[in-house]
């Protein structure tokens, strides 16, 4: 089964600019479907991008549409989600995980912080 990895995250200013990386190793990375999801301190896990394994298709929570861009290298093994216009309510644990056979996701990374000051 693939192993997912998150980097990138840090510390911007709101209206800043972050790259993620969620790289992938073992099992066939490639046909996967790759999820970016956060979770902020108090609140639930949410969906923030998700890209097909072709790359071909993607979808975004509402929250963050024109503003983060989900794209993948399958030669790389990985998947970046380029987020743009960062705002605070953006602050946020990001994880990445594979959709799995039979729809749910799993290979959960260890996540990267992503804090956005005011």
């Amino acid at each position: 089964q693939v192993q997912l990895v998150e980097s990138g995250g840090g510390l911007v200013q709101a209206g800043g600019s972050l790259r993620l990386s969620c790289a992938g190793s073992g099992g066939s990375f490639r046909t996967y479907a790759i999820g970016w999801f956060r979770q902020a301190p108090g609140k639930e896990r949410e969906s923030v991008a998700v890209i097909s394994w072709s790359g071909g298709n993607t979808n975004y929570a509402d929250s963050v549409k024109g503003r983060f861009t989900i794209f993948r290298d399958n030669a790389k093994n990985t998947v970046y989600l380029q987020m743009d216009t960062l705002k605070p309510e953006d602050t946020a644990v990001y994880y990445c995980a594979a959709r799995l056979p039979g729809g749910l996701y799993g290979s959960w990374g260890q996540g990267t912080q992503v804090t956005v000051s005011s």
